[in-house]
């Protein structure tokens, strides 16, 4: 039997009637959407208005979903942080006590480069160098003050030569042996130095106390002259001390003269030179003298 020709949804009209607006809605909306597209491609700023009517609507949540996201952001990095924290500290305290060892190493090697260098620009300067040693020991709690040094009669030492520092006079050879040498140190109190004031040349003696300081006792008493922070040199009297070698500086005043405090401490002298005695230069001969007034 063949089907009929007028095909229906059923024999209900409400779902006839259902049919139909869904048909309807359906191209209604095509039609709306394509006049919408044509008037946003013809004039863009038509709904201007209508998207910030919109934007102004969905602000407030998406401000508060921004924030949910910073929050949630944060709360995993500090969660993150709290972790790694206790590490990245350890690393940062081992990195932080390891330099500071490289710069506690640098400025020892930077002070011993200092002061070898000094001690080479004093050989090159005076030329009287014999042997240049280091100080093995020196007396500490003896009331007398002697060191050793690490040169003896091998090296062409001898009794009676001056030791000295880059900082200033230490001594003289008391005895020697045949690698090393017995050094009697200023500050002894058998040690008598001639000296002079290094600005003026006031005439004085240095005689060493026994405790590292030195007494200065003047030549010409009278008004004391010294005031403190004068610096005292050899003045070469007699011999034996180079002129003009630092000796002290005058810490404390007396009545004639002042205690002084010696510029090249033996305790942190490491390495010293030993030079030939000094002596002053003999007086031309009476023949030569005659020869020249003549």
């Amino acid at each position: 039997m063949a089907p009929p020709a007028n095909r229906r949804s059923g024999f209900s009209r409400r779902a006839q009637y259902s049919t139909f607006f869904q048909y309807t809605a359906g191209v209604m909306g095509a039609v709306v959407g394509l006049g919408l597209l044509v008037v946003s491609i013809v004039n863009p700023d038509a709904f201007a208005t209508l998207r910030s009517a919109a934007a102004d609507l969905t602000e407030s949540p998406a401000q508060a979903a921004a924030g949910t996201r910073h929050t949630a952001r944060s709360f995993v990095e500090e969660i993150g942080g709290f972790f790694q924290s206790g590490r990245e500290n350890a690393r940062l305290r081992r990195e932080l006590v390891e330099a500071k060892v490289r710069l506690v190493q640098a400025q020892a090697t930077e002070a011993e480069n200092k002061r070898l260098k000094q001690l080479l620009d004093l050989q090159e300067d005076e030329g009287q160098t014999i042997a240049y040693s280091r100080l093995v020991s020196s007396t500490g709690s003896s009331p007398r003050r002697f060191a050793i040094l690490g040169a003896g009669s091998d090296r062409g030492v001898a009794k009676g030569m001056p030791v000295r520092s880059q900082m200033g006079l230490v001594g003289r050879v008391l005895e020697v042996g045949l690698s090393s040498a017995r050094v009697l140190l200023i500050t002894d109190t058998e040690s008598v130095v001639p000296v002079r004031r290094s600005q003026d040349g006031v005439p004085a003696f240095a005689q060493g106390n026994g405790d590292g300081t030195i007494c200065i006792r003047l030549v010409n008493l009278g008004i004391n002259p010294l005031r403190k922070g004068d610096v005292m040199v050899t003045s070469g009297s007699g011999g034996l001390y180079r002129p003009g070698t630092p000796l002290a500086i005058v810490t404390e005043l007396l009545r004639d003269g002042a205690i002084a405090r010696v510029l090249s401490n033996p305790s942190n002298t490491d390495y010293v030179v030993v030079e030939r005695a000094w002596a002053p230069a003999p007086p031309p001969p009476p023949a030569a003298t005659e020869a020249g007034e003549s």
